[in-house]
């Protein structure tokens, strides 16, 4: 597993932000995590600690983007930011729910992202040049818009586009951008879900992949390979097809 020494991680509360603090949880490594829910935030940090690793919380919402900006500013030199938090809407997305979507998938990302890489920029580059490594959680929906959620899509085709866009002036800064493009992963978030779910896999798995990748310096991570070949295709096809055949099996 690739080893980054310090790690700031928002979403750490649950699904593939705990699954991603638990497999960077190893001693000598300082872990910065955020999440809204206090008592699940403190599970994960006491799951990490356990592990042998310095653990820093802070109960925060990404929408705030000052409080962010002051959470990253205080948290000390960094090796690894994950802009992770996210949400979906339910099966009927209201207005409410599709501008609460777009704040916290798309504004909360820049407002973690943007303070982070002016915060890694101003750090002294490691030996090979590189001053650190920034993810953005997206998905394999910004292939494809689906009218079942096109919130989530098109909040996570915004991220997607925004971070590879983004990475060639990340790189000249020192700064590796990467986007995380996953499938389903079994999280309370697809718990909802009563859809067939190909491809489902493990957070732990998925957290494996998304250190790998980033390590790498992969300007995009996406997996399974096969779910990324078939969601580019169906974003090919006309849009009629596509809302009547993820209608009907999603229904």
């Amino acid at each position: 597993m690739p080893r980054f020494n310090s790690v700031l991680l928002t979403g750490a509360s649950s699904g593939i932000g705990r699954a991603l603090a638990e497999a960077s949880a190893v001693p000598g490594v300082t872990l910065h995590l955020s999440g809204r829910n206090p008592e699940r935030l403190d599970a994960v940090a006491a799951a990490c600690r356990a592990r042998g690793a310095t653990v820093r919380t802070q109960v925060a919402d990404v929408r705030d983007a000052a409080a962010v900006a002051r959470w990253i500013a205080g948290s000390g030199p960094l090796d690894l930011v994950v802009a992770n938090a996210g949400i979906a809407p339910g099966k009927a997305e209201t207005e409410p729910e599709t501008r609460a979507v777009f704040a916290t998938n798309l504004d909360g990302v820049l407002n973690t992202v943007l303070p982070a890489i002016e915060k890694l920029a101003a750090q002294p580059p490691a030996p090979g040049g590189l001053r650190g490594h920034i993810a953005v959680i997206a998905s394999i929906a910004a292939f494809v818009p689906s009218p079942v959620s096109p919130a989530y899509g098109a909040s996570k085709a915004a991220v997607d586009a925004w971070t590879v866009a983004s990475a060639p002036a990340a790189r000249r800064r020192g700064i590796a951008l990467t986007s995380i493009c996953p499938g389903f992963i079994r999280t309370p978030m697809t718990a909802r879900f009563s859809f067939p779910m190909p491809g489902l896999m493990s957070p732990e798995r998925a957290a494996a992949l998304i250190l790998r990748g980033v390590a790498a310096g992969r300007v995009r991570v996406t997996f399974p390979w096969w779910m990324a070949v078939a969601a580019r295709i169906g974003g090919l096809l006309p849009p009629p097809w596509v809302a009547t055949f993820t209608e009907r099996r999603q229904s």
